[in-house]
């Protein structure tokens, strides 16, 4: 079972939830700050702890030696976390999924493989893990997802060239995802990328936001 937190809505009662996936050696103690910057009221966000210790924070799989026991792994479990939901009171069409880097891999095979329709998907400086397996793979629904990914042009640790012909490859393939690209490094890119995230959010809601 993964650990996480609610941040209720400030504007309650509201069933709209966003859940949060860090990455690689961070918690969820990372983005505590996420709801004050989206300012979002009638939002609740869960934040997630990955299931693996790693120097002090937390990994979703092993980078160094076989990524994809865990990403099965990381995957059933947030399978599990998703369906729970509804009886925490959070239907999962009115859920979305947030993840940076790691985050981001998971929240692209939550979008991709997970059977139920989310009311999006955002990933943040992240790639996709097996291009071919996935797009193999696709649930029933995942044609009907709605994705924002967005990367740094100039990130040292996930060069974007491989995940922007990664991500061209998904969308040729049918997936709804919108692709941006931001002059930064391995992070998120301040106001200008903190408003795109909001609008998308907010349009993954439209129109009633209570």
């Amino acid at each position: 079972m993964l650990v996480t937190e609610l941040v209720s809505a400030v504007a309650v009662p509201s069933r709209r939830l966003m859940v949060v996936l860090h990455g690689l050696g961070d918690s969820m103690d990372g983005y505590r700050w996420l709801p004050l910057e989206l300012d979002l009221p009638w939002l609740n966000y869960l934040l997630v702890n990955a299931p693996d210790d790693y120097y002090g924070g937390y990994s979703w799989y092993d980078i160094y030696g076989d990524a994809d026991t865990g990403i099965v792994r990381s995957r059933r479990l947030l399978f599990e976390l998703f369906d729970g939901l509804p009886a925490r009171g959070f239907p999962v069409d009115q859920t979305v999924l947030f993840g940076f880097s790691q985050g981001c891999l998971m929240t692209l095979e939550m979008g991709a493989r997970y059977p139920q329709r989310l009311a999006g998907l955002v990933g943040v400086s992240g790639y996709v893990h097996n291009a071919g397996a996935l797009l193999g793979e696709l649930s029933p629904v995942a044609k009907e997802q709605r994705f924002l990914v967005t990367h740094g042009t100039q990130d040292p640790l996930l060069p974007i060239e491989p995940v922007r012909r990664d991500m061209a490859r998904l969308r040729a393939a049918g997936l709804n995802l919108a692709w941006h690209e931001f002059d930064k490094v391995h992070t998120i890119a301040g106001a200008a990328e903190l408003a795109l995230i909001r609008q998308f959010v907010e349009s993954c809601f439209a129109p009633a936001k209570s």
